[in-house]
């Protein structure tokens, strides 16, 4: 534990210096130097010491859990023991769904598209077929699934797999036509190949095509069905091998499914057709049908129709038969949403999707497919959606689903994220937002309910906010590594809705989505939000329980960078810094120049780019709009959007800024209280000479912002322009601004960071007061001194007063956060006011008074006579001691690359600075000595998503969106890092499989097969011999005893152990059973030999040879 001491900052310093330079080569470009900026004299005045607890031990970065829908599903597999979902992914991605709290994610190290997945059911096992031809094995009896196997197929591509149910032995058809069989227990291929040449009649002379599809007949397991693309069927005898019946159909086929008994199977094929076969006469279907084909009226065969892709034949005990199937559809109705059909007798219902179906799946009592299936609801995997229907209820109702699988039901655009939050805004926002759920879901429990889960030992409460295009907000509890939604508030209610061709307004500003969310700001101990939309407007929101109506107040805000030579004078200006009482108490206050021309023809003035609601609205309980701001056109340029936002509620000020300046507005006088240029802030102490320039048109938009496409965007694009690394100039739109590409930056400077605190404003000051901390694109720190009400009562009717104070600090880059720590080092909170309901029932007096927390925690009310502000840009950090402005502590994070997001957090009851580079890399740094303590090349940026939506938080947790439809949620936090094992749900409990029905004595006499099938006997090499070794290659997996140390402990982690060791034990055996068998072949063959050579030559003599 290194202690800091204030009389001798240099030595410190120098002492801690090795420690900061030795990050310096991890690959992040940290310079890592430590050194006192201006005298130690000025810090030189005793101080107590600051015990800095925290050290390297206690960081680790780990992935805690995924949440959302998989991006780009390719496969559906279900376990009906278990009742857990597997969903396989374009990228090469399986999420294991269970209860809600169990899902799981894991992932091929290849990136391979996951084909088809199939579980090994109720034995805590899944088989994955991946694009790149290989089989894996997962074992699923552990917390994380790893690999136990792989096999590798070199000469033919997988095209479709089936394992029976209790069986070990995997059919794997392939692309040429083969059928392979594979020992799922050590992952070997047997010798056993149906090869397609003898699966077809020797007569026919084309290829029959890919195999589309297999399976076992469920009345005798030794006869398997292969289904060829181009319509040719095999039944095939695995004991006699050859093929006992052959069936053609003139349509390729795409699914074949088994009616229970084993005497009929019906195929779907690309025509709309359903065929319906029976095994006794397989020259012709004896049922042919195009569910949705019209029929002629010659008498003719309907119409074809669109293709089915799959369909399930299940049977009920008391009913009709279920035939469900998707596609199929005619072709006369190109605007009809993709669907699927469930057929039951005669009633035909047609179920119209949102999204193209990627697969489903129908779910039925039993695993057993000789028995009746008594199907009770169906899986639908669409492209964007999981649908679960109910097929219980005539209606068929859909299950309400209880994943967090709709984030992406708009483009998220932003999120912030609050760890340790007031532990009543759970149950207050779900309360609210539960009145908006939607009615008309089955009444069932869920049925995919597998596994086991529990709350674990971290208690505190999380919410995640999310950000959307569409404008509208999602609140999320993420506590104990869960999600669900708890309330939806819709930002764009304000305004009216836009007319067709009444876009144009606002199409100069934004593209599309004039609505999208771009920053949101939100003080969970006050309950105020507040949001900054892509259209150049603020919103901010407080909480009430009650619903009202109301009008909403609106401000309009001129914010114009006025650098060009003005030639001639304008009629009247307001001062920079206006005196309060000049200012309009109109709502409609006009603040900047007043100049404001609105001519009829092109030339736009004082024009918001879009309109607010001018009528009463009703706002239901929850939040409610209390003002919104909009920037104005001037002088025909429209808006610049927003890059920086901040809310203080003890102040009841907000303030924003764009690349043209900054605003801040009194949102309980509802007046603006500045509204001036960038370079105005300033004053007299502006650090760069800027040459004047004529305006030019910045057409800007929010490139990317709404962006769902995965395409990588480079990141130096977004970066502006500029010839060296060193320029202050350049610097990146980091993740709370839009491209600002097109900005003018010599003449333009945005305000990146804000920060409202009780503070020392100026060097001399002896007491803190109100202020605005402002941080720039230049690395500039403004901080303005804010002039409030002396007391609450006057806070209504008073002006508030906002003046430079004369401060400037600088640092290298743009500046992207603030904190303040008092004198033991301990973390200072905003100032806040404790929330009160707005519009409470009894509007006394005392509800009125505002009860405001100036000084959190508590002990900072006697700060004594300094503090540190820590000030992060995006290439260095630097602690100052305030009221002096000593730089007491320097840290370059990085020369060769920049941040994009930097937050002050807690973790264990300590402070630190958290960072994320462009280049991957996620730091800590102690404070306020700014040690380094973590570097850890975690994720390079690929694309402007990962960049915008990361976020830290507090106890070591922290988010980003992993893709356009997923959250992924990871821990910097060695102690989180340990515990999480407790944290994630069991997938694998154990479940007694259901004992089959008992078929009775004269079903089993005369209803199958007499003799039972044995696989073992038929595809084991003792029959079958050995595969070709160049056919596949065996790949031990990373999921072996290692994989398994983190499982759960107890008699399953013990039994998991037990089986690998066998497993690897058997393996090791096997190979010597193979060396063995080869050397007693090898001496055999030898005997032989030598037996020929002694026969050839016993009845010759000496002299004959």
């Amino acid at each position: 534990m290194k202690k800091f001491n204030f009389r001798k900052v240099l030595d410190g310093l120098t002492a801690a210096s090795p420690v900061g330079s030795s990050s310096g080569g991890s690959g992040s470009g940290a310079g890592g130097s430590v050194h006192p900026g201006g005298t130690a004299g000025a810090a030189g005045t005793p101080r107590e010491e600051i015990q800095e607890t925290l050290t390297s031990d206690y960081f680790q970065i780990c992935k805690t859990v995924r949440h959302g829908f998989p991006y780009l599903p390719t496969a559906l597999a279900f376990d009906p023991v278990q009742k857990i979902l597997a969903i396989g992914t374009r990228t090469g991605a399986i999420r294991i769904l269970g209860r809600p709290g169990v899902d799981c994610y894991c992932q091929h190290e290849s990136g391979a598209a996951v084909l088809q997945l199939q579980f090994l059911i109720n034995e805590g096992a899944l088989v994955s077929a991946c694009a790149d031809d290989a089989l894996h094995l997962w074992n699923l009896r552990q917390k994380r699934p790893a690999i136990l196997h792989s096999l590798k197929f070199n000469r033919e591509r997988i095209t479709y797999c089936h394992l029976p149910f209790q069986s070990k032995w995997l059919y794997v058809g392939t692309e040429r036509g083969n059928t392979h069989i594979v020992n799922i227990e050590s992952f070997i291929l047997s010798g056993y190949v149906i090869m397609w040449n003898k699966a077809i009649e020797l007569s026919t002379k084309t290829h029959p095509g890919p195999v589309v599809h297999l399976s076992d007949s469920p009345r005798d397991e030794g006869k398997l069905l292969i289904g060829y693309e181009n319509g040719t069927i095999v039944f095939w005898d695995l004991r006699s091998k050859r093929a006992d019946l052959r069936a053609y159909y003139d349509e390729a086929i795409h699914s074949v499914a088994w009616h229970h008994e084993g005497k009929q199977f019906m195929c779907s094929h690309s025509d709309g057709s359903l065929t319906l076969w029976n095994l006794k006469s397989p020259n012709r279907p004896f049922q042919t049908t195009i569910p949705h084909g019209k029929v002629q009226r010659d008498g003719k065969k309907p119409e074809s129709c669109k293709p089915i892709l799959k369909v399930e034949y299940k049977t009920c005990k008391n009913s009709e038969p279920f035939v469900i199937f998707s596609g199929g559809l005619s072709y006369d109705k190109p605007c009809r949403r993709p669907s699927l059909t469930i057929m039951h007798g005669k009633a035909i219902t047609v179920l119209e999707m949102d999204h193209p179906i990627v697969d489903f799946l129908t779910l039925c009592e039993t695993p057993y497919p000789n028995e009746f299936q008594e199907p009770y609801a169906v899986v639908v995997l669409l492209e964007k959606d999981l649908i679960v229907v109910d097929l219980t209820q005539s209606n068929f109702p859909i299950f309400e689903n209880p994943y967090p699988i709709d984030i992406h039901e708009s483009p998220v655009t932003c999120t912030e994220y609050f760890a340790d939050c007031p532990p009543d805004l759970i149950p207050v926002l779900y309360s609210v937002g539960a009145k908006h759920k939607k009615q008309g879901y089955s009444n069932k429990e869920w049925p995919i309910s597998g596994g086991a889960w529990n709350l674990g030992a971290q208690t505190y409460p999380e919410i995640i906010i999310t950000g959307h295009a569409d404008g509208s907000v999602k609140f999320w509890d993420a506590s104990a590594i869960t999600l669900q939604m708890l309330y939806k508030l819709k930002t764009s209610k304000v305004f009216e809705k836009q007319k067709v061709g009444e876009g144009k307004a606002t199409a100069e500003i934004v593209e599309e989505d004039p609505f999208a969310v771009q920053m949101m700001y939100w003080c969970p101990e006050s309950r105020i939000f507040c949001v900054a939309g892509v259209s150049a407007y603020v919103i901010v929101y407080r909480f009430s329980k009650h619903e009202v109506n109301t009008e909403i107040a609106s401000l309009e805000v001129r914010l114009q960078c006025e650098v060009e030579d003005i030639i001639t004078p304008e009629p009247e200006t307001n001062p920079p810094f206006p005196d309060a009482s000049s200012q309009p108490p109109s709502l409609k206050s006009l603040s900047g120049s007043t100049n404001t021309v609105a001519c009829e023809g092109t030339m736009k003035d004082s024009i918001p780019c879009l309109s607010v609601k001018a009528r009463p609205v009703r706002m239901p309980p929850g939040y409610q709009a209390d003002l919104v701001i909009q920037l104005v056109w001037v002088d025909g340029e429209p808006p610049q959007q927003i890059t920086s936002l901040a809310v203080n509620s003890a102040y009841g000020l907000v303030a924003f800024g764009n690349c043209n300046g900054l605003a801040v507005v009194d949102f309980m006088q509802k007046t603006v209280l500045l509204s001036m240029g960038t370079l105005d802030l300033y004053g007299s102490s502006d650090p760069y000479q800027r040459q004047p320039r004529s305006p030019r048109k910045s057409r800007q938009f929010a490139a990317g912002l709404t962006e769902l496409s995965d395409s990588p965007v480079s990141l130096e694009l977004e970066r502006c322009k500029s010839p060296t690394s060193e320029n202050r100039e350049n610097s990146f739109s980091r993740s709370r601004s839009s491209s600002v590409s097109s900005i003018d930056r010599d003449s333009k400077e945005a305000i990146t960071a804000l920060y409202f605190m009780e503070s020392f404003a100026r060097k001399n000051d002896s007491a803190v007061s109100s202020c605005l901390w402002v941080g720039t694109g230049l690395g500039m720190v403004i901080i303005l001194s804010l002039n409030l009400p002396a007391s609450d009562d006057l806070r209504q009717s008073e002006p508030v007063m906002v003046s430079p104070s004369g401060t400037v600090l600088t640092l290298k880059g743009a500046v992207l956060t603030f904190a303040c720590l008092d004198c033991m080092g301990t973390l200072i909170h905003q100032p806040y006011e404790v929330w009160r309901d707005p519009h409470s029932a009894d509007d006394g007096d005392k509800t009125r008074k505002r009860k405001l927390v100036m000084h959190s925690p508590s002990s900072s009310q006697d700060m004594g006579d300094h503090q540190f502000a820590v000030i992060c840009s995006e290439k260095q950090a630097k602690v100052f001691s305030l009221p002096s402005q000593t730089c007491l502590y320097v840290h370059n994070i990085t020369e060769t690359s920049f941040l994009l997001r930097a937050d002050v957090v807690t973790l264990c009851n300590s402070v630190c600075l958290a960072c994320f580079c462009a280049n991957g890399h996620i730091m800590t740094l102690s404070l306020p000595s700014l040690r380094p303590l973590l570097d850890i090349n975690y994720l390079p940026v690929t694309d402007m998503r990962i960049a915008r939506t990361f976020c830290f938080t507090n106890e070591g947790q922290a988010l980003y969106l992993s893709s356009p439809t997923e959250i992924q949620r990871l821990t910097y936090s060695q102690e989180m890092c340990d515990n999480l094992q407790d944290m994630l749900g069991d997938l694998f409990t154990p479940v007694e499989t259901p004992e089959a029905q008992n078929r009775g004595f004269l079903k089993g006499l005369f209803g199958g097969s007499g003799q039972a099938f044995d696989r073992e006997e038929l595809f084991g090499e003792a029959t079958a011999g050995k595969a070709s070794r160049s056919l596949a290659q065996h790949i031990p997996g990373s999921g072996g005893i290692e994989g398994v140390r983190g499982a759960a402990g107890g008699v399953i982690g013990d039994l998991t152990r037990a089986r690998i060791a066998l497993d690897e034990r058997g393996q090791k055996l096997g190979e010597l059973d193979e060396r063995t068998a080869s050397m007693m072949a090898s001496a055999e063959a030898f005997s032989k030999h030598a037996h020929e050579v002694m026969l050839k030559y016993k009845d010759k003599k000496w002299y004959q040879f």
